[in-house]
């Protein structure tokens, strides 16, 4: 689990500053996706190496659930959080959410299936025209949000999992996932912001 979160956590936070580069301009970003193509090998394996990693993301969820599950069959008769968090008592909510929009946005800007204007290789073109919709941003921040919720403990999580854990370097951790968040998930939230409000047209 500590594994593929890594993998994630590297994942989106590179995906995040690449698509930042819309705010330079269409030539840029067009430029800089036309950069992702010229070696479909590299793009390929970069491809596998994320779809391995989530689908071996999920089974680990799915085991830890049920070890989970079977350590207590009989459910608490009062049940109070003593040492968890919004974000770790919603992971098992947030990951399915997480796993439907990775879904909806390879069809969306991916292979332009659910993108009524969808222009191959236009890319600058495909995200402000897709974003002027309200609705669509509207899911991606949505799941942007969720993201959080995931990124925040998945990050601190790891970190234990990796065997970086210690009470010395404990705050060093929480801040340190705390950032990492805010700046991923405000990187992308921004760019629907930024084209719903004309800012990028």
């Amino acid at each position: 689990m500590g594994i593929t979160g890594l993998i994630g956590v590297l994942f989106v936070l590179g995906h995040m500053a690449g698509n930042l580069q819309v705010f330079e301009g269409v030539d840029v970003f067009n430029r800089y996706s036309r950069l992702l193509r010229t070696s479909m090998e590299l793009l390929w394996t970069v491809r596998i190496v994320l779809l391995l990693a989530v689908v071996f993301h999920v089974i680990a969820a799915y085991q830890l659930a049920r070890t989970s599950q079977k350590s207590r069959p009989v459910g608490y008769a009062r049940w109070k959080a003593v040492n968890s968090n919004f974000a770790s008592r919603t992971m098992r909510w947030t990951g399915p959410v997480l796993l439907a929009f990775i879904v909806y946005h390879l069809l969306h800007f991916t292979t332009g299936t659910l993108h009524d204007d969808f222009i191959e290789g236009q890319v600058y073109h495909n995200v402000v025209s897709a974003f002027q919709i309200w609705w669509v941003s509207a899911i991606y921040i949505v799941a942007m949000l969720a993201l959080s919720l995931h990124l925040y403990h998945g990050i601190w999580s790891l970190s234990q999992s990796l065997g970086l854990s210690h009470p010395k370097y404990s705050d060093g951790l929480r801040t340190l996932a705390t950032i990492l968040t805010i700046v991923i998930v405000l990187g992308f939230i921004s760019i629907p912001v930024a084209v719903l409000s004309g800012l990028v047209q």
